[in-house]
């Protein structure tokens, strides 16, 4: 199943070659194996990021695979082949459900150690897009990230991926996808309005203990975690904010 992923990938990338003029501006793809683990973090702008990061990540690492919301099992032909190949699917709960049924808290966790238990017997790079959503500039100002670029990162999954796969995961791959002209939407993508997509990679060895503590119920473990990963965003913010400004 991962071998016929990885041919539908790459026949993507070939189409993309043939009907796309785009100039691809990537740094820090050096030194990464296809039998390692990995987890996989990037900004998330547009549906484009997943087909530029399939392009710039196959065959270098093991094929990425990420969370999706539970309604998207139900898309024709790919549901059915993201549900074969393991991807993990989430189904989110709001305040008001968990507070009209407690039995669901933590539901969604449970489902990502599940996941990640699986994740044990092979390779592969898990992708966790920390934002949770897509970017855009009313989801920054009803959040009033502290970012200019970024939304508040979400640490709850990637500290569980971590704490299941604590001994196949010891590099983290932060990305970030910088779109230098005002078009950056998935259909601009698709008809060729974005010329020109700049992208760097940065591999982060992952401390150790970060591996091994419990977020939900250890308080001070939690903060440190959330420290740690408040760091890389402050690094990827102000990266985005050199590129831009050239």
């Amino acid at each position: 199943m991962s071998g016929m992923a990885d041919f539908w990938i790459t026949t993507n990338n070939f189409v993309l070659d043939l009907t796309q003029r785009l100039e691809l501006d990537v740094q820090g793809l050096e030194n990464l194996h296809r039998d390692q683990w990995y987890l996989v973090t990037c900004n998330h702008q547009t549906w484009a990021d997943i087909l530029l990061l399939q392009r710039i990540c196959l065959p270098r690492i093991p094929m990425l695979k990420f969370f999706l919301k539970q309604v998207l099992i139900w898309v024709p032909v790919i549901g059915i082949a993201w549900w074969a190949l393991d991807f993990p699917f989430m189904k989110r709960y709001t305040r008001e459900q968990i507070e009209n049924q407690p039995d669901l808290q933590g539901k969604d966790l449970e489902t990502t150690r599940m996941a990640c238990e699986v994740f044990k017997t092979a390779p592969v790079s898990v992708l966790n897009f920390l934002e949770g959503t897509r970017f855009t500039p009313l989801k920054h100002q009803n959040q009033q990230s502290p970012y200019k670029h970024l939304l508040k990162p979400r640490s709850g999954g990637t500290a569980l991926v971590l704490n299941v796969l604590e001994q196949q995961i010891d590099v983290l791959i932060d990305i970030t996808i910088v779109y230098p002209e005002s078009a950056k939407g998935f259909w601009d993508f698709l008809c060729g309005r974005i010329p020109r997509v700049i992208i760097r990679v940065t591999q982060i060895q992952i401390p150790r203990e970060l591996c091994q503590g419990d977020y939900e119920k250890d308080t001070e473990f939690k903060t440190e975690f959330q420290n740690w990963i408040n760091q890389i965003w402050v690094k990827k913010d102000s990266l985005i904010e050199d590129i831009l400004s050239g």
